[in-house]
């Protein structure tokens, strides 16, 4: 390929994406400097964070400045090296590349991929990549579930929800999910091993808790926020655990949501805990000495749906809003080496 496809941020969104906020534009294949590799992007890793880092506002990354190419995570090969950490054909992930199909990056912004024996490429970017370790880490290290315990995830059938719930069970936790839709909602109970299932399409949520939880829960693993998180919060019990990983539901909002109740924070002496999977990156290899034989045995099982196409990353972005996708999302933007 002689030309560099590239989504560039136009306009601040304001709610939902809309035409003209990201453009499409080529330029030529960039040459890499002393210390820089080229990567050509093979899959391009979709996240709600990619919204959150269209607004002009603060959070753990600078927003993307207008004018500029589409931040995002991505696994590639290198094409080219004038670095002594690559070679031309090692298999790396970065989110120095954003949304391309090559990019010239330092070569210490890129970490070379370790695939785990018998499970595919897309694996190192979801059960074993930034998804895993969001998941495992987020049960693990925030909210320590002990046997017996009763567990809630929001976003349960997503990426990160259904792994979550999964090292939850492996912990000896109870686990309830909350998804969108009866298949999502039986593929947790019946396939992922999940205790129960929440259909927040079709039933009031809180209305079900009291019925799976009549004397409330200990912890919740939050990735929606809104009135979601609000009917959980509300059946927390005392010295209970909440693990704050997504607000989804107000990434596109024009107008802030109800905050949940703060007195409970008081009178149920809560935990409340946001986290960030940047946190946990040194301890990677914790989680794959544990995750690994989990995945290898079939205790842990995991889905991603792979859109095909650059040219169409924004529409399949709008995926993770509307629930219509399995899993991790990604899309391939060249062949696998």
């Amino acid at each position: 390929m002689t030309k560099n496809r590239q989504w560039v941020l136009k306009n601040r969104p304001f709610g939902d994406l809309k035409d003209g906020d990201l453009e499409l534009v080529e330029t030529a294949v960039p040459e890499p400097a002393d210390g820089e590799v080229l990567i050509r992007t093979v899959y391009l890793s979709l996240d709600p964070t990619n919204r959150t880092w269209m607004n002009d506002s603060e959070g753990y990354l600078p927003p993307v400045q207008l004018g500029s190419v589409m931040r995002g995570l991505s696994l590639g090969v290198v094409e080219a090296s004038k670095s002594d950490r690559f070679a031309i054909g090692d298999i790396v992930t970065t989110s120095a590349g954003g949304w391309a199909d090559y990019a010239a990056i330092p070569a210490a912004a890129a970490g070379k991929v370790h695939r785990f024996p018998g499970l595919p490429l897309t694996a190192n970017m979801s059960v074993l990549g930034m998804t895993g370790l969001t998941a495992y880490f987020g049960v693990t290290d925030v909210l320590q579930p002990q046997p017996g315990e009763t567990m809630v995830i929001s976003a349960a059938a997503g990426a990160v929800g259904s792994i979550a719930g999964q090292v939850a069970k492996q912990k000896g936790a109870r686990v309830i999910g909350i998804a969108g839709g009866p298949a999502k909602c039986a593929w947790l109970t019946d396939e992922l091993g999940f205790d129960a299932a929440i259909d927040y399409k079709n039933e009031r949520v809180g209305e079900a808790l009291d019925r799976l939880a009549p004397d409330g829960v200990e912890m919740s693993f939050e990735n929606v926020g809104g009135e979601i998180m609000n009917a959980t919060w509300n059946r927390t019990k005392i010295h209970g655990r909440i693990a704050v990983c997504g607000m989804i539901s107000a990434y596109n909002a024009t107008s802030a949501p109800k905050p949940p109740n703060l007195a409970r924070l008081i009178t149920h002496r809560l935990k409340v805990q946001g986290f960030l999977v940047l946190d946990y990156q040194s301890r990677a290899r914790e989680m794959v000495a544990e995750m690994g034989p989990w995945l290898a045995n079939g205790r842990v099982k995991w889905k991603v749906h792979v859109d095909e196409g650059l040219e169409d990353a924004v529409a399949s972005l709008g995926r993770l809003f509307t629930g219509a996708h399995d899993g991790k999302l990604l899309v391939r933007v060249s062949e696998e080496p």
